[in-house]
């Protein structure tokens, strides 16, 4: 019976024991069950913060780019604009130069219009220059440099046919007729040496326009408003006299040179 009540006092005490250790580790489980959910409700917060800025962060990111997206999208509407307002200020520019460019062409068709028609009266005044001008003096610088005496006949712009050669047919500008001289002129606007040369040719052939001139001095004398100097001297070689407008009127340059190139 003593034995029974000691193996029923060490099993109480066993079980004690048992129930104590037992109460202590699942103290132990519960304190570690509750550090677990801390920890978990910490890192979960953690991580909810981590989330939380980087969704901030890329709120920020977002919010940038779309302000970058709406200033860009304003810099390209301003180009647009921009490039908008090129266009018709080129439009405008070109449709202003083909205005201009019109009223250039009237212009120019208005000033070319009258230019030919100053052009037109200024070559029919200087048509004739024979009769205003150079017709006048003739008889005067005849009687003056040559001695011709009376005027027997005097011809302006005369057409005459060869008469050896009637398919040959000339205009003379001026013929001067006197008892012993026949002044014989040309008469040009503007002056050439084949003008000067063209008168040249035909001074041998007078008598074969005016066989009647048979036995006559002939004095040859070219005419123009203005004679350079070489134009004087090649006239003087050839023993025609230059004559030009002097300080008055018209009269010879090379009398002195070609009577002494005659003689």
């Amino acid at each position: 019976m003593v034995n029974l009540e000691k193996r029923v006092d060490a099993l109480e005490n066993a079980l004690t024991f048992f129930v104590v250790q037992t109460g202590a580790a699942l103290l132990r489980l519960e304190k570690m069950v509750e550090e677990m959910k801390e920890q978990s409700a910490a890192d979960q917060r953690a991580y909810l913060q981590r989330h939380e800025t980087e969704r901030q962060a890329d709120l920020k990111r977002f919010a940038e780019w779309q302000q970058q997206t709406e200033a860009w999208q304003q810099r390209t509407e301003a180009w647009q604009q921009q490039i908008e307002t090129w266009q018709q200020q080129l439009v405008a520019e070109r449709q202003a130069d083909q205005q201009r460019l019109l009223e250039w062409q009237e212009e120019s068709k208005k000033d070319r219009q009258e230019y030919n028609k100053r052009w037109g009266e200024l070559s029919n005044k200087l048509g004739t220059i024979v009769e205003d001008i150079v017709a006048p003096n003739i008889p005067r610088i005849a009687s003056e440099h040559f001695g011709c005496g009376e005027l027997q006949d005097f011809m302006v712009r005369r057409w005459v046919r060869n008469k050896l050669d009637s398919t040959k047919r000339r205009e003379f500008d001026v013929i001067a007729v006197y008892e012993k001289h026949v002044v014989i002129n040309e008469t040009k606007s503007s002056v050439r040496i084949d003008y000067i040369n063209d008168f040249i040719k035909v001074l041998p052939e007078l008598t074969d326009y005016f066989p009647e001139y048979h036995g006559k001095q002939i004095i040859p004398i070219f005419a123009s408003l203005y004679l350079g100097e070489d134009m004087v001297n090649y006239l003087t070689k050839q023993n025609i006299y230059a004559m030009a407008m002097g300080d008055e009127t018209m009269d010879l340059l090379n009398v002195k040179e070609v009577l002494k190139t005659a003689q």
